[in-house]
């Protein structure tokens, strides 16, 4: 995604057609346009930026039950906007899920900025901007080619067996979710925080909570802790804490990790 102004730009495929995306918000409405080769491609581009723009989510009736809440209220009231961010395809939110365990966040962006420069798909005719690659280029390499943008071996192995189930087919990332969820468990290295990033970034599933978040874990050992400043919480008891909250449990997690 790259910010001209008030202009945010993002290139994304459909199929093999590129479509270059651009949204701005100059009032109360967002204006969202797109080049493609087709309509179908332009469409699908539109429809893929207001998913990452969440302007399609409905958040007044979250917004009308949790104002008062002892916890979220005041962020609520301050912040009604606010709301996860999100990749516009599911297996770019898988794969940089995969890239985020156990490091900090600068360096899993870096990692990204490598992976699209390296791999990502270009259309110079359109524009300059490169798009994440899809499963099937990824399916393509090797894990020391991964490595040598700085992925960890064992995350690159793990990135690498996904992206062939992707590919493959195996696992369909826009179908049944939990049924995706179910078999991407099945790989090794991808435990409950991937798939719970996966669902919330790439799958718009406000009800699943990145229970492993070193923040929530943080907060939520402190909650229960009478505001032990050293207090961790266990993942169970992070999904337990916002339980309460129902299928907005993660957009409750969102407005307890904000400043």
């Amino acid at each position: 995604m790259r910010r001209r102004g008030a202009v945010v730009e993002r290139l994304i495929h459909h199929g093999d057609e590129p479509v270059l995306i651009r949204a701005a918000q100059p009032s109360e409405q967002v204006i969202i346009g797109a080049r493609a080769p087709s309509t179908a491609a332009a469409e699908y581009g539109i429809e893929r930026m207001r998913f990452v723009l969440g302007v399609d989510d409905d958040l007044r009736p979250f917004l009308r039950e949790f104002a008062g809440d002892e916890l979220i209220g005041r962020s609520l009231r301050r912040r009604p906007w606010l709301r996860p961010g999100r990749r516009p395809e599911p297996f770019e939110a898988l794969a940089m899920a995969i890239c985020q365990q156990l490091i900090e966040y600068d360096r899993a962006a870096a990692i990204e900025r490598r992976i699209i420069a390296v791999l990502g798909r270009r259309r110079p005719e359109l524009c300059e901007l490169r798009d994440f690659p899809d499963a099937a280029a990824l399916a393509g390499v090797t894990p020391a080619l991964l490595c040598s943008l700085d992925l960890a071996e064992s995350r690159a192995v793990t990135m690498l067996r996904a992206a062939r189930e992707v590919a493959a087919g195996r696992i369909d990332l826009a179908g049944a979710h939990q049924e995706s969820w179910r078999r991407l468990r099945e790989i090794p290295g991808i435990g409950s925080w991937t798939v719970e990033i996966l669902a919330l970034t790439g799958q718009g599933r406000f009800d699943q909570v990145p229970a492993g978040d070193l923040g929530l874990i943080k907060i939520v050992g402190r909650q229960l802790a009478a505001g032990d400043p050293h207090a961790h919480a266990s993942e169970e008891q992070v999904r337990d804490f916002f339980a309460p909250y129902g299928d907005w449990a993660a957009l409750a997690a969102e407005h307890m990790l904000a400043p």
